[in-house]
């Protein structure tokens, strides 16, 4: 799909409740609106039962579908008592198709029971600090109660951990998807995978409640980005047109070159340039600990590099290496 690049001087503008662009490595926030608003985030709250089973089960196990999926309703992946799936094509179902049937089930593979399970997940959300969350359900259904309420920002903080895990990446960024049980293929509801060739996953999400929300995120040149929105119209339009511009103001700046390094009459030896990806106004500080660079941006630290005082052995080692590689 051609991307026409966008003026930095016109923004693209938010229409709904609440949204944010997050650098995940760091997770920085970029930009937002409504950040800490708090509601029922429908589908997308199934990145934490996601997680939550890739970390505590072998994706190789076969489960027997039983009446657990009778507290199931809205989407599914249509399985059925007495069948056997691996947790592989559940998660897959789960993450691609939204699949409410696979998220009780691998609530109650996981957990032994969906209340423990939810257990699991809000534990996990402890661990994570995100403060703003809390779990009723696997799969974000939120006719009975409120359902699973979270932020933008919380839900962008846990991506940017579950980012972390290769598994995970693997699963959310696949389009297509045959299932080992040969009961046929699923296609990703995540529109962007294949309208925006920067993206590399996401999740979906609806309720007549929540109405639409939307994670995705994208990598451009080393840069990995994270937007969430709530109750947005047209979020897959928004996503691709404000990821397209923060790419374009998000500069890749050099703050150390490699070499000798000087801080307060002090001397360090740097094996490799440092950068940090910031805006024009963006504070960026640096000191020095423990024989560490630590990088700050508006106060975060987003890089820390280990570094060894410069002295005449070293120096005595660089010119060798000149000499020997040229």
């Amino acid at each position: 799909m051609n991307t026409t690049k966008l003026n930095a001087t016109e923004p693209v503008s938010f229409q709904g409740k609440s949204y944010i662009v997050m650098e995940a490595a760091n997770q920085i926030v970029i930009e937002g609106s409504n950040e800490d608003y708090i509601q029922s985030v429908a589908s997308i709250s199934k990145i934490m039962t996601c997680i939550i089973a890739i970390e505590n089960m072998d994706l190789d196990t076969i489960i027997t579908v039983d009446e657990t999926i009778n507290h199931a309703w809205g989407s599914g992946i249509y399985i059925h008592i007495g069948d056997k799936i691996s947790l592989r094509d559940l998660l897959y179902g789960l993450m691609l198709r939204s699949g409410n049937d696979a998220a009780v089930m691998i609530a109650k593979a996981v957990g032994k029971e969906v209340n423990k399970f939810v257990d699991m997940m809000n534990n996990k959300a402890k661990q994570l600090q995100l403060h703003s969350t809390t779990f009723s359900n696997p799969t974000g259904l939120d006719e009975e109660d409120n359902g699973n309420q979270s932020t933008v920002y919380d839900m962008a903080r846990l991506m940017a951990y579950c980012h972390q895990n290769p598994i995970f990446n693997e699963i959310v960024s696949t389009v297509k998807y045959t299932r080992e049980d040969g009961n046929g293929t699923w296609q990703n509801k995540n529109k962007l995978l294949t309208n925006y060739k920067y993206c590399i996953g996401g999740k979906t999400g609806y309720t007549k409640k929540a109405k639409r929300t939307l994670v995705t995120m994208a990598r451009k040149n080393d840069l990995d980005l994270i937007i969430v929105t709530f109750n947005c119209g047209n979020d897959f339009e928004f996503h691709e047109k404000k990821y397209e511009e923060c790419f374009d103001k998000l500069e890749e700046t050099k703050i150390f070159s490699k070499g000798i390094v000087e801080y307060k009459q002090q001397q360090y030896y740097l094996d490799f340039d440092i950068f940090v990806n910031k805006q024009e106004n963006d504070k960026v500080d640096v000191s020095f600990e423990n024989d560490e660079i630590i990088v700050s941006l508006n106060d975060q630290p987003v890089a820390r590099e280990k570094v060894v005082p410069y002295n005449f052995f070293i120096g005595f080692k660089m010119v060798l290496k000149d000499l020997f590689y040229g």
